[in-house]
């Protein structure tokens, strides 16, 4: 995914998140990733309760040297995002 690429991406991630609460992305299929889609994804943080899961380890290490890791929802897997509790809730306990 790059600026060149993730045209049909970026539209359709960014209406569902304009649309939905919450949107899981998974990321399982994901063989490069550059600056353009961290951007993506920190737009649709910013409308939406976003997730990304199952991110494939290029992508962890784009994430992490960015540190956007520490302000997105990462998941190791598709049902763990969908599972887990939604922003501005506290677990029970």
């Amino acid at each position: 995914m790059d600026m060149d690429t993730s045209g049909p991406v970026t539209d359709e991630l960014l209406a569902a998140a304009r649309a939905h609460a919450v949107v899981v992305l998974d990321t399982s299929g994901v063989t490069f990733a550059d600056s353009s889609f961290l951007n993506l994804f920190l737009r649709a943080h910013a409308l939406t309760d976003f997730r990304v899961a199952a991110a494939p380890e290029q992508l962890q290490r784009l994430l992490e040297m960015t540190c956007a890791d520490t302000v997105l929802r990462l998941h190791p897997t598709v049902e763990a995002a969908t599972i887990a509790t939604p922003l501005g809730t506290r677990d029970a306990g």
